[in-house]
């Protein structure tokens, strides 16, 4: 389980995050949803402990994040995989040594039959071609780049998965493919998943609950259904802004 309690970030004269509460449960898929520039991305590198609070908890699985030691920060990490928002494939690796890096278990690293085999399970996973681990990043297209970047993030058998803005510069069909693998991903291998989003039709697809983040604060957690029947303000306007509400009434 993750848990932020009154999570306050600033840099500088900017507030970020400001007093943030924030749930995850096993086992779930929740969206942060948000405008851009809100806070989201800063939220997810707190959760892995890339960024420590100016005040406040992040606990998760009874671990206070903040304050692991360096070494048992880097065992924590071990049990999270990351999606970047852009991908962040190395050019010169190609497709099998990239998604190769995301092994954290250092013998199983070097052990190059457990690397191969797991490599090709990942690509398994994410739809693409066996042939694709061949090829360099320079030469997939958008929507590749980003489940090459997924499956790196799975090829540590990780607990969580942190998606940051995944269909982030795609056309709505490559959206729509990045949506289905996100949730069949949790389905098949029972991660535990916070997305990252601006995209709402994508996080109404997906999340088995959304969390709201305006002006430094999570305005609302709830599941989909519940969004959609809040009177918040601020909800109703972002909401109205992003799509048709009647589309998800039916």
């Amino acid at each position: 389980m993750i848990a932020l309690r009154g999570v306050k970030k600033r840099f500088g004269a900017q507030v970020v995050l400001d007093g943030v509460d924030f749930d995850v449960n096993e086992g779930e898929t929740v969206a942060l949803l948000g405008p851009s520039g809100t806070g989201k991305s800063v939220l997810l590198k707190h959760i892995i402990g890339l960024l420590k609070p100016d005040s406040g908890t992040i606990t998760v699985d009874g671990k206070d994040v903040a304050h692991l030691k360096r070494k048992e920060l880097v065992a924590y990490r071990q049990n999270i995989g990351y999606v970047f928002q852009n991908g962040a494939l190395f050019d010169s690796m190609d497709v099998f040594e990239n998604v190769r890096l995301g092994i954290v278990d250092e013998s199983k690293f070097k052990d190059l039959a457990y690397a191969k085999a797991r490599v090709a399970e990942c690509i398994r996973l994410v739809n693409l071609q066996p042939d694709v681990i061949k090829k360099f990043p320079s030469e997939l297209s958008g929507g590749m780049k980003k489940r090459v970047g997924i499956a790196r993030a799975i090829a540590g058998n990780p607990k969580y998965l942190l998606y940051d803005e995944p269909t982030s510069g795609l056309d709505p069909v490559n959206a729509d493919v990045i949506d289905a693998l996100v949730q069949r991903l949790d389905e098949e291998i029972g991660v535990t998943s916070v997305m990252v989003t601006h995209d709402v039709r994508g996080a109404f697809r997906v999340a088995d609950r959304l969390a709201l983040l305006s002006e430094g604060k999570i305005v609302m957690q709830g599941t989909p259904q519940e969004f959609l029947a809040s009177d918040h303000p601020k909800v109703k306007a972002f909401l109205e802004r992003d799509f048709d509400n009647a589309q998800f009434a039916a």
